[in-house]
């Protein structure tokens, strides 16, 4: 093994084209992580907001970007006990992805799942995390209740509507063409609606009626955070995870306190390392199994190689693709 790796890096915040690949010494693992050879990498909306300078990395995160990674075991710290070099891992990282090795704790890790390659596998850990996550864990979605999910093309947007379908729940979700929604429905979906030409929250509020949502998923929050208020039923949950619609709203909180509302916001990022590790254990023991028995598979949109990172960006913030892009490490 070389002493340096290629990787990339945000000089100056900016456009995709801020992206640059870059020489940089391979990281040596503390005594609690393993060294992962990446094979893939994915790429995420946090990832542009860093970018942009928009989402500056925690005081003790990797500063190079990617959120995720899976590939081989190279290296293991000295307390760590559950994987040796050779291994296939998919990984939550704290930054660094975006290169050919990264660091990682061990207990943000996870075997990939059976039958599943490297492109699978590194699709996984961002977006069914954050959702398992949000939904499961702090919402309480529950069999026989009703969710609405915006940005239902997106990688978060499908593993929304996989794991709320596999624990009985009825979906509907939001896109922003005809092609989306009809992929959306496919993927288990109920109903999806094309919040460019139809009227989406009528159309919700006539499909769920007087029972209305039980929960709602957005990453979308601006002046959807009120429609979403006014079709949230009794004891309704609402999960922020986003703000591409903005981060400020007027709000009504009168149905809020009358309907009895929780509103609730998180990123994975942030998380303490024992949140991250009880969240990884979470899904490993309720979704590991849906993806071997083939309950939930996670799409590729595309995959670009690492050192066009750039073009990457340019593709999700073209918001053109369905599902995840991922980048390939040679």
């Amino acid at each position: 093994m070389t002493e340096t790796m290629l990787a990339i890096e945000i000089p100056e915040p900016g456009g995709p084209d801020a992206l640059k690949p870059c020489s940089v010494p391979i990281p040596h693992p503390t005594p609690d992580q393993i060294l992962i050879r990446n094979m893939v990498a994915g790429v995420n909306r946090p990832d542009c907001a860093q970018r942009q300078g928009n989402y500056r990395p925690p005081v003790d995160a990797n500063p190079l970007p990617g959120l995720e990674v899976a590939g081989e075991v190279v290296a293991v710290g000295e307390e760590t006990s559950r994987y040796k070099p050779g291994d296939h891992v998919t990984a939550l990282t704290h930054g660094g992805g975006y290169a050919e090795y990264t660091t990682v704790h061990e207990r943000h890790c996870l075997p990939w799942p059976e039958g599943y390659d490297a492109q699978l596998a590194g699709a996984i850990p961002e977006n069914y995390f954050t959702v398992y996550y949000n939904l499961f864990t702090r919402s309480r979605l529950a069999s026989g209740e009703t969710l609405l999910v915006h940005g239902g093309s997106s990688g978060i947007g499908l593993a929304a509507i996989q794991l709320a379908k596999a624990c009985g729940a009825t979906v509907i979700t939001t896109a922003g063409t005809d092609e989306k929604c009809a992929f959306c429905e496919s993927a288990g979906a109920d109903k999806a609606v094309n919040y460019r030409t139809e009227d989406w929250p009528g159309i919700v509020g006539e499909i769920t009626g007087k029972n209305r949502v039980d929960v709602v998923l957005d990453m979308v929050a601006g002046d959807y955070i009120q429609k979403n208020i006014d079709l949230l039923g009794r004891d309704g949950r609402y999960a922020l995870i986003a703000f591409l619609g903005g981060s400020t709203a007027e709000v009504n909180f009168g149905k809020v306190m009358m309907n009895r509302l929780s509103i609730s916001g998180s990123t994975l990022r942030p998380q303490s390392l024992d949140e991250k590790a009880q969240i990884t254990s979470d899904v490993e023991r309720t979704v590991w199994p849906m993806f071997e028995n083939k309950t939930v598979r996670p799409h590729i949109h595309c995959t670009y190689p690492l050192n066009q990172a750039a073009q990457a960006h340019h593709l999700m913030e073209s918001s053109s693709h369905i599902g995840k892009i991922l980048l390939t490490i040679e």
